[in-house]
C-alpha cells in the first residue's frame, strides 16, 4: 500500500518546519487556520447539490462542458490551486497513480481543475506525465459557484509580494483568489453525489472515499487496493 496523500502533505509541512524562516512558516499556518475556521459558516458545495451546466478550458483549445462531461456516467473533478503549488504537485500525482487507473477501467474521467491560465497549467500536466484531463476554470466561474474560492489574506499578499510576484501574476488571472482543494463526484443526472473540500489546502480527501462514492453510484463490484 502507498503512502497516504494526507501523509505525505504531513511530511511536507514537517519539512517547511525544518527549513523554512520561523515567520514566514507562521504566515502560512495562519492562512490555513483561518480558512479552517471560516469553514463552518461557509456555503460549500455538498452532496444533493445539482449543477447548472458550466464549460472548462482544455489545455488542447477548446472547451470542456459538463454536459460532455456526464454524457456516457458519472465524472470526478478535483479542484487545485495552481501548478507550482508544492502540496499540489504531491496530491495531483497521487491521484494519478491511486485513482486515474480505477476510474479509468470504468470510463470515467477524472478532472484536475485550477483557475490558472492553460498555457501555465500545462507545466504540471508535463511534469508529472499526468494521463487524467487538466482544465483551467477561467476566473474561477465554477469554483465560486460551488464555494470553495478563498482570497490571500493580508500577511500573506505581503510575503508573496515579498518573493517578487503576487499569485494573480502566477496564475495569469490578475486576483489573490484561489480555489480550496476539492474534489467532487457527478452523477449522469447532474447532481453531486460526494464533495469533500479542504480549507487546509494541507490535508486533502483520501482515494479511497471517492472510490467508494463512485463505486455506490454506478454498482461496481470491482475490488482495488490502495
Amino acid at each position: 500500500m502507498s503512502e497516504s496523500l494526507n501523509q505525505q502533505l504531513a511530511d511536507l509541512h514537517a519539512e517547511r518546519e525544518r527549513s523554512w524562516d520561523p515567520a514566514a512558516l507562521a504566515v502560512n499556518v495562519r492562512q490555513r487556520q483561518r480558512l479552517v475556521d471560516e469553514a463552518p459558516g461557509r456555503g460549500f458545495v455538498r452532496a444533493g447539490d445539482s449543477l447548472a451546466p458550466f464549460d472548462l478550458l482544455k489545455l488542447e483549445g477548446g472547451t470542456l462542458s459538463l454536459d460532455a462531461l456526464v454524457s456516457d456516467g458519472p465524472a470526478v473533478l478535483v479542484f487545485f490551486r495552481f501548478a507550482g503549488c508544492p502540496a499540489c504537485n504531491l496530491a495531483i500525482p497521487h491521484y494519478e497513480r491511486e485513482l486515474q487507473p480505477w476510474l479509468r477501467a470504468q470510463g470515467i474521467p477524472l478532472v484536475a481543475v485550477s483557475p490558472q491560465v492553460p498555457e501555465r497549467l500545462i507545466e504540471i500536466k508535463e511534469r508529472h506525465r499526468l494521463t487524467l484531463q487538466v482544465a483551467s476554470d477561467p476566473d474561477n466561474t465554477l469554483a465560486r459557484r460551488l464555494g470553495i474560492v478563498y482570497e490571500f489574506d493580508e500577511a500573506s499578499k505581503a510575503a508573496a509580494l515579498a518573493k517578487g510576484k503576487g499569485i494573480g501574476e502566477v496564475t495569469g488571472t490578475g486576483t489573490w483568489e484561489l480555489p480550496q482543494p476539492t474534489v467532487v463526484v457527478i452523477g449522469q443526472d447532474r447532481v453531486v453525489y460526494f464533495a469533500e473540500v479542504s480549507p487546509d489546502w494541507l490535508v486533502r480527501a483520501e482515494v479511497q472515499p471517492v472510490i467508494e462514492a463512485v463505486r455506490a453510484l454506478v454498482g461496481s463490484e470491482v475490488e482495488v487496493a490502495v
